[in-house]
This record gives C-alpha cells, sequence and structure tokens, in this order.
C-alpha cells in the first residue's frame, strides 16, 4: 500500500506543487506542440523515481509517466470552455486509477516494504499536502458552476483568505479524526458557522448561504475520508 501513497505524492506534487499557471496556458494553447507537456512528464518520472528509491522500478515509473502524459494529452485534445469542470474531475481520476491499478499490479509481483519510519512519515505527508492546494483546486473545480456573482461594494477581503481558511479547517479536521476528536470537529463547524453568520444574516443572496454550505461540507468531506484513510493505511 505505501507504493500507492509513493505513486500519489509523486503525482499530487508534479500536478500542484510544481505546476506553473504560464505553462498550463502554453499547454492550452499548443496542444500537443507544447514542450510543457513533455517535460511535466519527464517531471513525474523523475519524482516517481526519487519517492520509489528502487531502479527494480524504472520500467513502471516509465509507464507511468507514459500513462499522466497520454491522460493529460487526452485532456488538453478534448477541453472545451464548457466542460472545464468535467474535463479536470475526469482527469485527476483517471491519473489516480491508473497509479491504483499499477500500485496494485507491481505490489503483487514483489514490493516490500523495508523502512516502516520513512513510510509512516511520507503517508503523513501525502494525507497533508493533498489536504491543501490539491484539495481546494477539486473543491473550486466542483462549486464553480454554482458561484454567486461577487459584488465588492462596501465590503473587502484577504487576497485568496477563503482558500486558506479552507486549507486550515481541513488540516484540523484530519488532526481531530487521527486523534478521535471527533467533537472538536463540531465545535470548528459551530465556530465557523458563527463567523459566517455576519456575511449570511441579512440575506444578500440564498445563493451565496448555498455557495458557502456546500463547499464548507466537502471541504470536511475531504479531511474526514483523507483521516479515515490515513488509519486505514496505518
Amino acid at each position: 500500500m505505501m507504493l500507492i501513497v509513493k505513486l500519489t505524492l509523486a503525482w499530487l506534487l508534479g500536478s500542484f506543487l510544481f505546476s506553473f499557471e504560464s505553462w498550463d496556458k502554453a499547454k492550452e494553447k499548443n496542444k500537443l506542440a507544447s514542450w510543457q507537456l513533455y517535460i511535466d512528464a519527464c517531471l513525474q518520472f523523475g519524482l516517481i523515481m526519487f519517492l520509489v528509491y528502487d531502479p527494480s522500478f524504472l520500467v513502471w515509473a516509465l509507464v507511468l509517466a507514459f500513462g499522466h502524459l497520454a491522460i493529460e494529452s487526452v485532456q488538453l485534445l478534448t477541453l472545451t470552455d464548457g466542460k472545464r469542470r468535467q474535463n479536470f474531475l475526469w482527469g485527476q481520476a483517471a491519473h489516480f486509477v491508473l497509479i491504483l491499478v499499477l500500485g496494485l499490479v507491481y505490489m503483487r509481483n514483489t514490493f516490500a516494504i523495508n523502512d516502516l519510519h520513512w513510510n509512516h512519515l511520507l503517508l503523513i505527508v501525502t494525507a497533508l499536502f493533498a489536504l491543501t492546494t490539491p484539495a481546494s483546486t477539486v473543491i473550486k473545480f466542483f462549486i464553480s458552476r454554482w458561484a454567486p456573482e461577487t459584488n465588492t461594494t462596501g465590503t473587502s477581503s484577504l487576497q485568496e483568505a477563503g482558500k486558506y481558511i479552507g486549507i486550515i479547517e481541513r488540516l484540523f479536521v484530519f488532526a481531530f479524526v487521527v486523534s478521535g476528536h471527533w467533537e472538536a470537529i463540531g465545535f470548528l463547524l459551530a465556530a465557523k458557522s458563527i463567523f459566517r453568520f455576519g456575511d449570511l444574516k441579512d440575506g444578500r443572496e440564498r445563493t451565496l448561504t448555498e455557495y458557502v454550505l456546500i463547499g464548507t461540507l466537502l471541504s470536511f468531506g475531504i479531511a474526514i475520508l483523507m483521516g479515515w484513510g490515513y488509519l486505514w493505511i496505518r
């Protein structure tokens, strides 16, 4: 199972941490002719080999890198303005399925876990990183269809404050699930509701209330599932 964790971490790092907006725009414009597409595949290969740290995994790493390249190529070729959300979601699902299938096939052959301390640390790092930018991106894509029109008259907000609030709350929820303090999740949800009451009490838009609620429930749900997954794998 730790092999799948390592492969997932490599994918998350390559797709989110080492992802650049200028590269994404270039790939959308030039499609398969963009050199950034192939650099991304090479980066995935390097991250996989670095994290797995096993020369015998070389061929499998190449297969994974080409698989990621193929999936992203199909995403670029099928990308349309009206289907960005669906394109992103099915693409990420395809990447994960590829990792899961290949990882299970390889482990069935002979992969052995040698360093439990390193594996445990890697598991924590993967879970925590997945709850930051990757989770924020997934939630944003999922709820963007319901985003209410913004009205900044008489209001001000910190830049990307919502993103960082979501990241912090997911990390808290993850810690509460792992430590077995489920009651603290209820307290956190209640506290967030109180702070949000000032924005929603005037009934500016019913859609805003529903938009915030969907985003909050998704954020908490992802963190809870990540906590369960961590406890199960550990």
